[in-house]
């Protein structure tokens, strides 16, 4: 019988979290540009600590965003909906700056960008 510790099993499971918060995150989209804010470049962190506690750093178009104020919890409460997750904390940050240069080049190309 292999018996692992819970740590163990909480960072094998890790990559299979990471992947349902990314998809997560790709539901959830930028009120003034038409892509999702994870492809848009936004988040810049994403960090997972056992029991499914999650850290993201994100950051939006503009400091002045009419939906600064509520988008944090708009992540919050979408990443909360995943299974395994137990808590989640959105840090709005600022630098580096958000630009255009962000997003990757298969979204420019669908944005027309390119």
């Amino acid at each position: 019988m292999n018996i692992q510790s819970p740590d163990a099993v909480a960072n094998e499971q890790t990559p299979q979290l990471r992947e349902a918060l990314i998809a997560a995150l790709r539901t959830i989209y930028d009120p003034e540009i038409p892509v999702n804010i994870y492809d848009l470049g936004l988040i810049y962190a994403l960090e997972i600590d056992p029991p499914g506690r999650i850290a993201i750093g994100m950051t939006l178009t503009a400091p002045g965003c009419p939906v600064a104020e509520t988008f944090p919890g708009t992540v919050e409460d979408r990443l909360r909906e995943v299974p395994g997750v137990s808590e989640v904390h959105v840090t709005l940050v600022w630098e580096p700056p958000w630009s255009m240069e962000l997003i990757p080049e298969h979204v420019k190309l669908q944005l027309g960008l390119l």
